[in-house]
């Protein structure tokens, strides 16, 4: 098993077809930016939706993040493939289902997925928040919406920026999810290639490129950990307490 992992010939093969696993590992970036943007994007709406006055807001937001987080991804994506292309015939009036690219799939799969947990990170950052706080700046004048965008989100960026990057470390590995539908990602060149080849270096040169990826996600994660350690804690507004203070 080894002598084979060692074996020059195997590698030499392998380093000959880079080009193909550079071209995965391009198409997983680009998954994971847009996958990533779209679960900041909707998570961030639903964080704040669950901590809204509004029942059914909250109820949305609730019914989403369960949903979401009880199914696996897998499921999750395989449904998108079977059943999307049939609701986009029916949407489209079309002769024969739309197809879906496999970008498309990879980054509404992985963000749709990752939403729910961002949303969590959302709503946990603003619940750090003391309650006094959003109360004085509406007492100041501002309205909710600007009571969240210049009180109590920026605040909550100093807390949730460590688990956000944690979400994004998921994320990154969550795209190899795309080789079981023939998404062209990073996973599904390497297993094409062991498949084709039989040499399990296509499977550590996977790794090697994960790697470059995750890693430095990694130190970004340990770092702003240490960071907000260091950071002053919120303080919550003053609160009367007496008549004579009311």
């Amino acid at each position: 098993m080894l002598d084979g992992l060692l074996d020059p010939l195997r590698w030499s093969v392998t380093l000959d077809n880079l080009d193909d696993f550079w071209a995965g590992f391009a198409f997983t970036v680009q998954v994971v930016l847009a996958g990533l943007a779209l679960s900041l994007l909707l998570g961030m709406m639903l964080g704040v939706f669950s901590t809204t006055r509004s029942r059914i807001l909250r109820g949305i937001s609730r019914v989403y993040v369960e949903f979401y987080q009880n199914t696996p991804l897998v499921v999750q994506v395989f449904f998108m493939y079977t059943v999307g292309p049939q609701v986009l015939q029916a949407l489209t009036a079309s002769a024969s289902p739309v197809r879906i690219a496999p970008f498309v799939l990879g980054y509404l799969g992985v963000g749709l997925y990752h939403a729910a947990y961002v949303s969590e990170v959302i709503r946990t950052g603003i619940e750090s928040v003391p309650k006094g706080q959003p109360e004085a700046a509406e007492s100041q004048g501002f309205s909710r919406i600007q009571a969240y965008a210049y009180v109590i989100l920026p605040q909550t960026m100093k807390v949730i920026l460590p688990p956000l990057c944690n979400q994004a470390l998921n994320l990154v590995k969550n795209t190899s999810v795309l080789a079981l539908i023939a998404g062209g990602d990073l996973m599904y060149r390497a297993d094409n290639f062991v498949s084709t080849y039989g040499y399990l270096q296509g499977y550590i040169v996977c790794c090697g490129m994960y790697f470059l990826i995750c890693f430095p996600l990694a130190l970004l994660v340990q770092y702003l950990e240490k960071k907000s350690k260091r950071l002053p804690q919120a303080k919550a507004a003053p609160v009367a307490t007496t008549a004579e203070e009311a």
